[in-house]
């Protein structure tokens, strides 16, 4: 289907491959996200929620199987073109912000644009529209050290979203955050993926906040199958 905007189909993946203590991590995992949808990922720690992701946010290449991405096949591609396509289609969200600390707010989110080849003047605007949206603009010019960890994870959502990627690729979003502020940082991550049409997939423990999600899914034994 045309709404289809990440397709994971066949995904195998094994460590230490051909050795005694070889693991294998993904065994044909298969997975399809729409348009305007957040999915969560759940599993325990270790199943490879992060190897899936990597995969799908083209970090990482699969032994087998095939990512497309707004309908064009990147598993196969060379490094450069996959680095181009994850660059314009792909936003990551980690468990640690992971801002650039020497520079405020406003300049994490500006680069990853200019890097993008977005003049200036229009990186900024968007930049604070952003800043904006999630209610922290007047922290703009702040580096990461002054901010809270809720504000801190605002601000690398919106650096996530600079680019305007159709995929967002988020592990464990909220986990460094008491649980309070992971509500609410949840909900301001919930009101970006829909405004913006995006496809999420979303890696949690937090049953709860998958709950509140359009779906979950469940990795076991290296395979994704619907939640129980």
């Amino acid at each position: 289907m045309n709404d289809v905007t990440l397709r994971l189909q066949g995904l195998s993946k094994t460590y230490l491959k051909g050795t005694p203590g070889e693991i294998e991590v993904l065994r044909g995992a298969d997975l399809e996200l729409r348009a305007g949808e957040a999915v969560a990922l759940v599993a325990p720690s270790g199943a490879g929620k992060s190897t899936l992701l990597h995969i799908a946010g083209l970090l990482d290449v699969p032994d087998t199987g095939t990512v497309q991405i707004a309908g064009q096949e990147a598993t196969g591609k060379r490094d450069r073109t996959r680095t181009a396509i994850r660059r314009k289609d792909v936003g990551f969200v980690y468990q640690f912000h992971h801002l650039l600390p020497e520079f405020t707010a406003l300049e994490n989110i500006v680069l990853p644009q200019l890097a993008n080849g977005v003049a200036q003047t229009a990186a900024n605007e968007r930049a604070l529209k952003l800043l904006e949206r999630v209610g922290i603009a007047q922290r703009a010019n702040h580096r990461p050290a002054a901010l809270s960890g809720g504000e801190q994870q605002r601000v690398a959502f919106c650096r996530a979203l600079a680019n305007e990627p159709r995929v967002l690729l988020a592990d464990e979003p909220t986990g460094n955050l008491d649980p309070e502020t992971s509500d609410q940082v949840f909900d301001v991550l919930m009101n970006l993926v829909h405004e913006a049409g995006l496809s999420a997939l979303i890696a949690t423990h937090n049953l709860e906040l998958a709950a509140r999600m359009d779906r979950t899914v469940r990795l076991d034994s290296g395979v994704i199958k619907p939640a129980v």
